[in-house]
């Protein structure tokens, strides 16, 4: 498990407003992120895996925890929400239709609403398949998406509650959003995926790229993550159902992409 975390600005023009973020682990393989408006002071973690790790991010860097953006109710997600709301009385926004399995709700949210944290503005964009009211929330004038376990790096997350079909629209959302996005996701996956990816696309250059990326940061003990909507949609098979090499690689040309899609998932299910 790796154990610290590191900051990263987002590009703005005025880069002295420009967003901050703080990445660090939680668990055994997932991520925490928090969310700084330097303008204003506030603070929002996306998701709450567990308290104690927020808590260390925010004495690093020396924020105040104003805000928690929840994507999904999975525990793994919304653990830490309690002790960190009672210390920090610090707002808590959840998706509309799992309001009522999340604890200590105080705003729900869905498709197009508007969040904000201090004077950073994002977007909600309803993502279900992983859970039935998944969301995840992009942040356009910083370009930064956080999308919990809709969408991994060179993965994207089991169809547990909704369906393939349901999950390849989601995706598309995400696909959608401009290249240089960068986006953040709830687990740390991706050398295990981009074995996977190998076995769907194994003469995929964009992949074989990644893949040299991903081992070197992996040696120097880094994260794999922010990664680009860009570099995702030139190497991540479960984006890339709609291309006529992958639906041929899995013995489908000419189906459907939301079938090519979750021909892709049932075998990453079985890997």
């Amino acid at each position: 498990m790796i154990d610290f975390g590191f900051a990263f600005r987002a590009s703005r023009k005025d880069s002295d407003m420009a967003a901050q973020t703080n990445l660090f682990s939680c668990l055994k393989d997932n991520f925490g992120v928090l969310l700084h408006d330097p303008a204003s002071g506030a603070t929002a973690a996306i998701d709450a895996p567990e308290a104690a790790p927020v808590e260390a991010a925010l004495k690093n860097t020396g924020w105040r925890l104003t805000d928690i953006l929840v994507t999904h109710h999975h525990a793994d997600h919304t653990a830490g929400i309690g002790e960190l709301k009672a210390r920090h009385k610090c707002r808590v926004i959840a998706p509309r239709a799992e309001a009522a399995r999340i604890a200590h709700v105080d705003d729900i949210v869905g498709e197009g609403d508007t969040v904000r944290v201090g004077a950073l503005e994002g977007r909600v964009i309803d993502t279900p398949g992983h859970t039935a009211g998944h969301i995840s929330y992009f942040f356009p004038a910083d370009k930064l998406a956080f999308v919990g376990d809709t969408l991994f790096s060179i993965g994207c997350g089991r169809v547990i509650e909704g369906n393939a079909e349901m999950m390849w629209r989601s995706l598309l959302k995400l696909r959608g959003l401009p290249d240089d996005t960068q986006f953040y996701c709830g687990h740390e996956y991706t050398e295990a995926n981009i074995r996977f990816a190998k076995t769907v696309e194994p003469d995929n250059k964009a992949l074989a790229v990644r893949a040299e990326e991903v081992a070197k940061l992996i040696a120097a003990r880094k994260f794999t993550i922010p990664a680009t909507i860009g570099a995702e949609k030139a190497a991540n098979p479960f984006l890339r159902a709609d291309m006529a090499e992958v639906a041929k690689s899995v013995g489908l040309s000419g189906s459907p992409a939301w079938k090519v899609f979750a021909a892709i998932r049932e075998r990453k299910n079985r890997f």
